[in-house]
């Protein structure tokens, strides 16, 4: 077919041949014979009506969304008011948050999983936070409000509160050296046996691994507590401690060797009435002037049937003051035991007295009332 023969079908596309939209002009064959193929499918019925079709919306969306725009305000501010407190946080000084400082003097300490050795200087013991001495590393100690603690080899301890008021450490094991200059009272340290009250002091703590403890003091006095046990230990006593037994009988430690011997026996080991009085005989035998610190405190210890040979050598050493009976000794009298306690020089008890009563939470009184 030549080229001519197209020229036709071209002019019918391009002179604008309106047949196949509204039918006018003149049909084209091709078109016509198409309509005569498709013509069985013409739809023939009437025109549909398409109606507007009209969004409905339940009742509840327009409150809704009035509800719903000052909630999402208000989630909006609260997480912008978070995100600023986080940032503020992040801030802070850490050396404002309550803790203590630790050097590590020699070896490598462990602060949680963090290691300081001695060649990085120092870091931050926090509250709830852990230090571990190796076999061969000592660190040191520091609140600027409370103290110094040197820490020796093999030791573990935790910081349980560090805020302004009360301080209080947990020593699971190991030696501790405490010089301690905040007021009495506001800095406590718990073994597993005892719990120390430091009552203005220097001291030496140490728990093996069995849990029992000993506690050394070379200046003020220390206060060692469990539940209704308690042990007072001043400057050049000793005072050793048992799990489920508590603090035993204070003394000093430049007393005789059968003496410490027999009194040890007597807190810790005696099982028999027999034990302990042949124990106790030993003790009352050997005590000096200074002994009566030990004394004193068998007071409470002793059975109702001894107590009387005690109170005896008891007076007899350091006689008791005006305010004292002998039955009101005997039964124990509060007051009584206080005002000897004073008498012997050690410190005055009511600074422990107003301790216990703030640790309570009795509402406790001035000092002297």
């Amino acid at each position: 077919m030549g080229a001519g023969e197209n020229e036709p079908k071209k002019e019918l596309r391009t002179m604008g041949n309106d047949y196949l939209w509204d039918r006018s002009g003149e049909p084209d064959p091709e078109i016509q014979k198409l309509e005569a193929l498709l013509g069985k499918f013409r739809y023939n019925g009437p025109r549909p009506a398409f109606s507007e079709v009209a969004v409905a919306r339940p009742r509840w969306f327009l409150p809704f969304r009035v509800r719903l725009v000052p909630a999402l305000a208000t989630v909006a501010i609260l997480i912008a008011v978070l995100m600023m407190f986080l940032w503020h946080q992040r801030r802070v000084n850490p050396a404002d948050a309550p803790g203590w400082e630790v050097a590590a003097v020699e070896g490598t300490t462990r602060l949680g999983r963090r290691a300081v050795s001695s060649k990085e200087g120092s870091g931050r013991l926090g509250v709830g936070q852990t230090l571990e001495t190796g076999l061969e590393a000592r660190a040191r100690l520091r609140d600027e409000e409370t103290g110094e603690i040197e820490v020796e080899p093999s030791t573990r301890l935790r910081l349980l509160k560090g805020d302004s008021g009360l301080k209080r450490i947990a020593l699971d094991r190991g030696t501790i050296h405490a010089f301690i200059w905040a007021p009495p009272g506001q800095f406590v340290v718990d073994t597993p046996s005892a719990m120390a009250v430091d009552l203005g002091c220097a001291y030496t703590l140490h728990v093996d691994d069995t849990g029992a403890g000993l506690v050394r003091t070379s200046m003020g006095w220390v206060g060692f507590k469990l539940k209704g046990r308690e042990s007072f230990i001043p400057a050049g006593a000793a005072c050793e401690t048992r799990p489920k037994v508590g603090p035993g009988t204070p003394y000093f430690e430049d007393a005789s060797a059968s003496f410490r011997s027999a009194l040890t026996r007597f807190d810790f080991e005696d099982n028999t009435s027999a034990q302990r009085g042949a124990d106790l005989a030993i003790v009352l035998a050997q005590a000096r002037r200074d002994d009566a610190l030990t004394l004193w405190h068998l007071l409470a210890r002793v059975d109702d049937s001894q107590r009387v040979i005690v109170y005896d050598r008891l007076a007899s050493l350091a006689p008791p003051p005006g305010g004292v009976t002998r039955q009101g000794a005997l039964i124990l009298d509060q007051r009584m035991l206080d005002l000897w306690w004073n008498q012997l020089g050690f410190d005055d008890i009511s600074v422990w007295r107003y301790w216990e009563r703030s640790w309570s939470g009795a509402a406790p009184q001035p000092k002297g009332k």
